[in-house]
């Protein structure tokens, strides 16, 4: 038990299940709301695009900080996102929807944040699929250019949630201004200057 204990990866997967633990102790409170379905639903939508950024953090991290060991908590991160997609489908599926296919069909095709958020959901799946180290030695050099969709989800995902917004749109920009970030830190210059930092801050010790 202490040798789990010690496990980053263990407390990485208790922090990982706090939101789904907080819907359950506000479901049991009945601190969900007027409407309830509406909470779990952008509940787990917003937890679904800060489990894609924080996986996306990691890479900026590892090289800013030297920290090669951080790459080992990255599958486990992108998992999460999914999982938070899965209850976030499941919820206007089952809950929203009562499994009416032919009535999601429409709203997909109709409604433009669904379609996005359908879309970025689908392409989920088969990274999910293949984030085994099986699946990356079946693969070969075809799985990183796969998992580069991460970044096409994530931007689906920002625009499923500005579209979503009716009216303050001050959360999804946050989300749509760190992607940003996220995505320029990956860029050449980008990696030369968090180099620079690291050796500056090196030098600091």
């Amino acid at each position: 038990m202490g040798a789990i204990l010690r496990n980053p990866k263990f407390w990485l997967f208790a922090v990982c299940l706090l939101p789904l633990a907080r819907l359950f102790v506000l479901g049991f409170a009945g601190g969900l709301g007027a409407n309830p379905i509406e909470f779990i639903t952008h509940s787990t939508g917003t937890w679904t695009l800060v489990g894609l950024l924080v996986t996306l953090s990691v890479t900026p991290l590892r090289r800013l900080t030297g920290r090669a060991d951080l790459i080992r908590y990255r599958r486990m991160l992108g998992l999460f996102a999914f999982f938070y997609a899965v209850l976030h489908f499941m919820t206007y599926l089952w809950l929203d929807q009562f499994f009416d296919l032919a009535g999601i069909a429409k709203d997909i095709v109709k409604r433009p944040f669904v379609t996005v958020g359908f879309a970025a959901f689908v392409l989920l799946i088969p990274l999910a699929a293949t984030s085994t180290r099986a699946m990356m030695r079946r693969l070969g050099r075809r799985w990183q250019p796969l998992h580069r969709l991460v970044y096409l989800i994530a931007f689906l995902g920002v625009i499923h949630y500005v579209w979503l917004v009716k009216k303050d749109l001050t959360q999804p920009l946050i989300f749509g201004a760190v992607l940003v970030l996220l995505l320029a830190m990956r860029l050449p210059w980008s990696r030369s200057a968090l180099h620079a930092v690291r050796n500056r801050l090196a030098v600091a010790r």
